[in-house]
């Protein structure tokens, strides 16, 4: 077979991790030849295309990024690059399509399954939000880097008596700023799922301010719900071929307004790109690497139209259409067990 490999969307530690485990146990154990695809699904339209070997996945599970490289593209924007892109698998006589990505790269792999294009997917994201597998790799990286700078952060605020606003990357799922935030012992976390307004932030500082305490760490998931007319904080209204908006400045727009209610010196601190760079925790290097196994083996059996995912310890094959039917939100009952600490 000839199994051509991608990868899409956002990059975030693991990836190269999955493209390692799908080229060795293609080419290693099933005898298969594996060829990797520049920049996502735009690679594909192009026709950017070259033969990976065993050799060349050699030392990458410790490596963050992916080498292959990655774009926002979708080929169903546009009658030509899906024109061009079935041409090119045809060229290049694919058998299958292994996509790693998040709901908007597994969307385009869901549809070209109904078009007849065999397709496995292996699901990636810092935000933990694909519906049908308990987690994704990249998430437990991001949430590393973001309790360490909350812990960084918070030895400054007990010396400056100050507090401090940290953003963290949430587009429509809070599930890192919920973690991050119980973790790091923030004492508000404002999510995208539950609207919050900045009174009612102020109201819980003035709370531990009566109590004698003299610091405040608040986590803010970058599309958080503020309340009001505007509940989502945008750098621009410029879309990207999924129809995401360009979010950014939640965190600063926060800070600003606890700061005119309060008159206290606040400090804001974005973390940004941080939370998704660098070489992936030792959890996230597994969880990869068993995603990549399984996917391969998916082909070889050929189990197309699935996803690797993870159920409790196992991984079990999914339809693609289960895993981007719905964003996974992060739930009432756990924001209710976060708010126990926000004090």
């Amino acid at each position: 077979m000839r199994i051509g490999i991608l990868t899409g969307g956002g990059d975030c530690p693991g990836l190269n991790a999955a493209i390692r485990a799908v080229v060795r146990r293609s080419i290693d154990v099933h005898g298969h030849e594996v060829y990797g695809i520049r920049d996502g699904w735009k690679g594909l339209v192009e026709g950017d295309v070259y033969q990976l070997s065993s050799s060349d996945m050699a030392g990458l599970i410790r490596e963050g990024g992916t080498i292959l490289g990655t774009s926002r593209t979708n080929p169903y924007n546009e009658e030509e690059d899906l024109k061009s892109l079935k041409e090119n698998i045809k060229k290049f006589k694919f058998d299958a399509i292994v996509a790693i990505g998040g709901d908007d790269t597994l969307l385009v792999a869901t549809k070209l399954t109904e078009d007849g294009i065999p397709c496995v997917g292996i699901p990636k994201t810092i935000d933990n939000d694909l519906s049908a597998t308990d987690a994704t790799f990249g998430f437990d990286t991001a949430l590393t880097i973001a309790v360490e700078a909350i812990d960084r952060l918070t030895t400054t605020a007990k010396s400056h008596h100050r507090t401090i606003v940290v953003e963290v990357m949430g587009r429509q799922a809070g599930w890192i700023a919920l973690h991050a935030g119980i973790a790091g012992s923030a004492h508000c976390i404002m999510l995208p799922e539950f609207k919050m307004s900045v009174s009612e932030v102020v109201g819980l500082i003035n709370k531990r301010k009566e109590a004698g305490k003299r610091f405040h760490i608040i986590v803010v998931s970058e599309g958080a719900a503020i309340g009001g007319d505007d509940s989502m904080v945008t750098q621009d209204e410029s879309l990207d071929d999924f129809g995401n908006i360009r979010l950014g400045g939640v965190g600063k727009y926060v800070g600003k307004e606890i700061g005119k209610q309060t008159g206290d010196e606040i400090r804001t601190v974005v973390l940004g790109h941080t939370q998704r760079g660098g070489s992936p925790t030792a959890y996230d290097r597994m969880l990869a690497t068993r995603f990549g196994l399984a996917a391969a083996d998916y082909v070889n059996n050929g189990d197309f139209g699935k996803m690797a995912a993870l159920k409790g310890n196992e991984i079990v094959p999914v339809p693609l259409s289960d895993a981007t039917s719905e964003l996974k939100l992060v739930p009432a009952e756990l924001y209710e067990l976060a708010k126990t600490f926000f004090s």
